[in-house]
């Protein structure tokens, strides 16, 4: 068998590819520089979505393609890695100040940045996205007095959707007491529900201040061009609204009973379909009991 000249071989390789072999391998491993970078690297690869999330990658990916463009100046023999590196480097340095800008841009007062963390955090909704909705709104916070009426009923016209951010209003029909509505909920989200863009309504409640009273509110019309031109937006508000009813409707549940006493179920479809005289021979006929003072 003929012996195979590994040392020819090498030489024939080199000449052909025309790149330097490796004669021996490095004892000692890299400097700690080097390996701080492919941990910032790492670390940074993992953030999240949102704002804070690309703070947090660019962040770490500036710092470790930093590390990696001082590993790379010093050692004569990797320009390129330098320059990559430092490219880089200058590339999420400057995408980390635009992420910084932006954060701070949007700048929210008290009662909104509030508004926020309690509604629309929760739903991962950007602060992007609120801003947009903030600014549809003016940024305006209106205030009611101590009995003062948000709405009347079939009188005060359905031109906007409010949410109440301090204070306790009280829902009426016809003088009695339906129930309360608590900051962060909405004061009219059933009336804004019930009409499409283009028709026009009443509010069939009454709502009074229990005590002073803060609100933002937003006008329709506003409101709809916000979600032609957002669609993310308009979904965003579809869901907290219809959640919102869902709350007033189980609330309302457990304070209706018919008149031999038992509770009587609201989702049920043939009460809610009933027409007005039928429903007035009826012996399932709603009666909601005013509530007497709390106690401890």
């Amino acid at each position: 068998m003929e012996h195979l000249d590994v040392e020819a071989l090498n030489f024939t390789v080199e000449a052909v590819t025309g790149q330097p072999l490796c004669e021996e391998w490095r004892e000692s491993a890299e400097g700690s520089v080097f390996h701080l970078a492919n941990i910032l690297l790492f670390l940074g690869f993992m953030g999240g979505s949102g704002f804070y999330g690309l703070l947090y990658l660019f962040t770490f990916l500036t710092l470790g393609f930093f590390c990696s463009t001082l590993w790379a100046w010093g050692d004569p023999c990797t320009t390129d890695s330098f320059l990559w590196s430092f490219a880089l480097f200058g590339v999420c340095l400057g995408q980390l100040l635009h992420v910084s800008y932006r954060l701070r841009s949007v700048s929210l007062s008290e009662d909104f940045q509030e508004l926020y963390n309690c509604m629309f955090k929760k739903l991962g909704v950007s602060l992007t996205h609120f801003g947009k909705i903030v600014t549809c709104c003016e940024g305006d916070i209106h205030t009611l007095e101590r009995d003062q009426c948000f709405a009347v009923e079939g009188k005060t016209a359905i031109d906007k959707l409010s949410v109440l951010l301090s204070g306790r209003i009280r829902v009426t029909v016809n003088g009695e007491f339906l129930h309360y509505i608590y900051p962060f909920q909405f004061l009219d989200s059933p009336e804004w529900d019930s009409l499409r863009p283009s028709e026009e309504g009443v509010f069939q409640v009454t709502l009074r201040a229990d005590n002073p009273c803060r609100y933002v509110a937003w006008r329709r019309k506003k409101l709809y061009l916000l979600f032609a031109k957002h669609r993310y937006i308009a979904k965003i508000f579809a869901l907290v609204v219809r959640n919102d009813i869902t709350d007033k409707l189980y609330s309302l549940n457990d304070k209706a009973f018919d008149n031999s006493g038992h509770r009587y179920d609201l989702r049920l479809p043939s009460y809610c379909h009933m027409p007005g005289t039928e429903l007035e021979k009826a012996d399932v006929f709603l009666q909601v009991p005013l509530q007497g003072p709390r106690t401890a």
